[in-house]
């Protein structure tokens, strides 16, 4: 459930009950060096404005590389976030995921990973994307554009649509440089064709279709967590609760130390008015990860929901401390005054 937030949701998971004492001013929290200032994918999805599914589709893509990873949960840093606004922007213009990992794939030899890092560069006009060199526009193959457009382009006379520049420092320092990549099993080109459609029909929207696909690629592999967790999110954005907790439980019972999963779970259960189940599944999240800030954020809603303000606040306040530029961070300070 990565994209909580974005769907008006309580998000991931919280930690260990804290006892009713004074809570620290924010500077007093001591700050983890591991997470400290990155966003979750929940909170990428939610300032790209663009669905859950299509963090999902460009990490496993290569095309967004988070740079720290625990378990099921994955953290990106500001760079990232550079890069997933270009993805955005293209997605918001009318490319479908799959169309952009093609058009990507096109502008340079490393495909479509090496493409979406070159952002300073990409230009879009519509549906066609080029790279920029020097004072050429080289489109698919590297080819050089003699179009009208691009001779435009040139001398001015067309504005020019670049795409948000990687900012200085970036690769990242060596405490930031990307994890392994994702340890889900590999998958057929045709099983990794399905899912990128489930992917594509998700975020046009199109929930029954993606669902659809999604129980194809379990019926011809069985079951598996990734796939069980994509499934569970999918119903919880349709609006089907009761069968995306079931999917959820389902996602644990294959892969107990699944976080999104157990965090997705306590979110469920909140919504279904199931406070204390939800308080526990998330306080169980943030034992073992207890530098998730999304959980911090959804396990102050559920105390808050059970009148327990000095813990919520306890909690809001160790979120602002982990994740001061979230997009959740200014209502966070309004509900702490």
């Amino acid at each position: 459930m990565a994209g909580k937030v974005t769907d008006d949701r309580l998000l991931p998971p919280p930690c260990d009950a804290v006892e009713s004492a004074p809570t620290p001013d924010i500077d007093e929290i001591p700050l983890p060096e591991g997470v400290h200032r990155l966003h979750s994918a929940a909170m990428l999805a939610d300032l790209l404005s663009v669905p859950a599914a299509a963090v999902r589709h460009w990490v496993r893509g290569g095309l967004l590389r988070p740079v720290r990873r625990a378990g099921s949960l994955e953290w990106f840093d500001f760079p990232q976030l550079v890069v997933g606004r270009q993805l955005a922007r293209l997605l918001g213009g009318g490319l479908s995921l799959r169309e952009i990992d093609a058009k990507l794939a096109t502008l340079s030899p490393g495909g479509a990973p090496a493409a979406a890092g070159m952002a300073e560069r990409i230009v879009a006009d519509g549906r066609r994307l080029s790279i920029r060199d020097g004072e050429q526009l080289l489109g698919a193959g590297r080819q050089m554009q003699f179009s009208f457009y691009t001779d435009r382009l040139a001398d001015g006379g067309l504005p020019r649509r670049t795409l948000p520049a990687i900012l200085p420092g970036w690769p990242p320092a060596p405490d930031h440089q990307p994890p392994p990549p994702d340890p889900t099993p590999c998958v057929d080109d045709d099983t990794a064709e399905i899912l990128d459609l489930a992917d594509d029909l998700e975020a046009a929207g199109e929930f029954t279709e993606a669902a659809e696909a999604l129980r194809a690629v379990l019926q011809a592999h069985g079951p598996t967590a990734p796939v069980m967790f994509m499934l569970a999110e999918l119903l919880y954005r349709a609006g089907d609760l009761s069968a995306a907790r079931e999917r959820y439980y389902a996602t644990i019972e294959i892969d107990a130390d699944h976080l999104q999963a157990r965090s997705s779970l306590g979110c469920v259960l909140a919504e279904l008015g199931e406070h204390e189940l939800a308080l526990a599944a998330l306080e169980g999240v943030l034992r073992q990860e207890p530098e998730y800030a999304d959980a911090h954020w959804h396990v102050a809603a559920v105390l808050t929901a059970l009148g327990r303000e000095p813990e919520a606040r306890h909690h809001l306040r160790t979120f602002l401390a982990l994740a001061p530029d979230s997009p959740w961070a200014e209502s966070a300070r309004e509900q702490l005054g």
